[in-house]
């Protein structure tokens, strides 16, 4: 199988990586990113520019994991954060498919909707709705709640939430407990092996640690 992964240097891409560079099952990965990876015999890592992407052969694959993703205060606006969240995985999408890439994951968020009033929310939704409508035969959306995992740069305040978490642990739903981010890793490189015709939704409450 090859694999394209977008986001690899991320908390869950690298985990993502690391898996479907141990699985037997994956003969290539392939990881657009800004900056240069360290090597591995299974991997190709070509550096690219989001905004003027190749096109390149490597966009032929079995199937796309994006887990791209940014936070407001990273970003620094609306319009960057909308960039890394909605028009990178969509350009993305779009390579892929005319290259006959025929599934694509995507690691999105636990209260993704295109008309909620949070623009967090939204843009999640927005980029949803936008890869239904490319017309992938297999489509996974995986909807975590907050990701567990040693952030690099750190995320303050993700830190202190999942602390907080992880003290009402036991009195929490399933869907509101934290999501750890090896858990999420393995659900999406199944679902890109899988590569289950449809749409198909992953909840939070189907990522969260047991009791």
């Amino acid at each position: 199988m090859r694999l394209i992964l977008l986001g690899a240097t991320g908390l869950v891409g690298r985990h993502v990586l690391q898996r479907a560079l141990d699985d037997p099952r994956v003969t290539r990965v392939v990881a657009p990113a800004r900056r240069a990876l360290p090597g591995h015999p299974k991997l190709d890592a070509p550096q690219v520019d989001f905004d003027r992407l190749p096109d390149a052969a490597w966009w032929a694959a079995d199937a796309v994991i994006c887990t791209l993703g940014t936070t407001m205060r990273a970003a620094g606006s609306r319009a960057a954060f909308r960039a890394v969240d909605h028009d990178y995985p969509l350009a993305v999408a779009h390579c892929a498919r005319r290259h006959g890439t025929p599934a694509f994951v995507l690691n999105s968020a636990m209260a993704a909707d295109a008309h909620s009033r949070f623009f967090y929310n939204r843009v999640k939704g927005e980029i949803e709705d936008a890869l239904r409508a490319v017309g992938f035969p297999s489509l996974t959306l995986v909807r975590p709640g907050l990701i567990g995992g040693q952030r690099d740069p750190p995320r303050p305040a993700e830190a202190m939430a999942a602390r907080a978490l992880g003290l009402l642990h036991p009195l929490l739903p399933r869907r509101w407990r934290i999501s750890p981010a090896p858990v999420i890793a393995a659900c999406m490189l199944e679902a890109a092996i899988a590569g289950r015709p449809g749409v198909h939704m992953v909840e939070a409450d189907a990522l969260s640690t047991p009791d």
